[in-house]
């Protein structure tokens, strides 16, 4: 016996929230290159250079991007762009001006960047 009629059921039916098409998944840095960036975060904060950090994952790269203050636009930027990959590589660092610093293939030697200069504020006045 149907206790609805048939208006019933098609009201309740319309009421029916649908389910959201899947998203697309994101682009994220393996564990073992997070580990390797934040050893090179870690000795920043250390040394005074970096004081906060921003992660962000989108479709089709992944970004590290390191603050040297609280400041609305990153010092430093490590990205993982996977359709790189097989050109120039996938790791990029950029600096403060949108200029590419580093790049290759493996994490840890475009990571050298950051061990082989000292990036320090020179001021420009004369004593």
């Amino acid at each position: 016996m149907n206790i609805y009629r048939k208006g019933d059921v098609q009201a309740f039916m319309g009421s029916v929230t649908r389910l959201q098409a899947a998203k697309s998944p994101k682009t994220a840095f393996h564990r073992t290159e997070m580990s390797a960036i934040l050893d090179v975060y870690g000795k920043m904060v250390m040394a005074g250079e970096a004081k906060d950090y921003a992660i962000g994952m989108f479709e089709d790269h992944a970004v590290f991007a390191i603050f040297r203050r609280h400041a609305e636009a990153p010092t430093w930027r490590i990205e993982k762009v996977p359709a790189l990959r097989n050109q120039q590589g996938a790791f990029i660092v950029y600096g403060s001006q949108d200029q590419v610093l580093k790049r290759g293939h493996d994490i840890r030697t475009v990571l050298k960047v950051f061990e082989t200069r000292r990036f320090e504020v020179i001021s420009s006045s004369r004593s």
